[in-house]
């Protein structure tokens, strides 16, 4: 998983080194970048919004173009940390500007992923999207506090790469899907109360599962951290 991960950032580094170059050159602070990813996340959120007001609930364009910019935001939250170390500008308070903002854009985000859902009448997909943000917040705290009192924390998968690669392609491919199924296709069957499958199970099912893979992750750190802490004080 971690060679995987790894090779993953190394592409996306290749890809991005160019414009990282241009950063540099031009005086584009790694601040700026993360700025810009915030904006990203909030424009997002306006799609996501304006859809929410359609009349036609069927119409998932915008949900898809929402996943599209939440994707590009979080490549923006890998190009920061490098352009900061590549421009030899890290600092702490660049690093806890950073941290900061990655936590407001993916409320930002969540919040929404939210309003579209119980907008269109989607009320476990909201409930979902709602424990999804409790997790991906307790994720985050976790380690911040656990490192805070000298434990590193780094242990689980659902982190923060992994939780935005889910909801934007989740979000785009069931925008470009609805261009195929439409969105009011669906699957019932009789002794389900609701259908087995429709074009917005794209969404809602990935997001499912990262609601409850990140509070398993959030757990798994109290876990680790609590071992520790009792191997240092035992």
């Amino acid at each position: 998983m971690a060679t995987w991960k790894t090779a993953g950032q190394s592409l996306v580094y290749a890809v991005f080194n160019p414009f990282i170059n241009f950063c540099i050159k031009f005086g584009i602070t790694a601040n700026m970048i993360t700025a810009f990813g915030l904006a990203l996340n909030i424009l997002a959120t306006a799609f996501l919004v304006y859809a929410a007001e359609l009349q036609n609930r069927a119409d998932y364009r915008w949900l898809g173009w929402a996943g599209f910019t939440i994707l590009i935001a979080g490549l923006m939250d890998m190009v920061d940390g490098r352009l900061a170390r590549l421009s030899e500008s890290a600092s702490k308070s660049g690093a806890l500007f950073d941290s900061v903002l990655d936590r407001y854009s993916e409320m930002i985000m969540f919040m929404g992923i939210c309003y579209y859902l119980i907008s269109n009448d989607y009320f476990f997909g909201s409930m979902f999207a709602f424990i999804a943000m409790i997790g991906s917040l307790m994720v985050s705290y976790t380690r911040a506090r656990a490192e805070g009192l000298g434990v590193d924390c780094s242990v689980g998968s659902m982190q923060r790469p992994e939780r935005v690669m889910i909801v934007g392609f989740a979000a785009m491919f069931c925008g470009i899907a609805s261009s195929f199924l439409s969105g009011s296709y669906k699957i019932d069957v009789d002794w389900l109360p609701f259908p087995l499958f429709e074009t917005m199970t794209i969404f809602t099912l990935p997001l499912t599962i990262l609601a409850v893979w990140a509070n398993i992750t959030a757990i798994q750190r109290l876990n680790h951290a609590t071992r520790e802490f009792e191997k240092i004080e035992g």
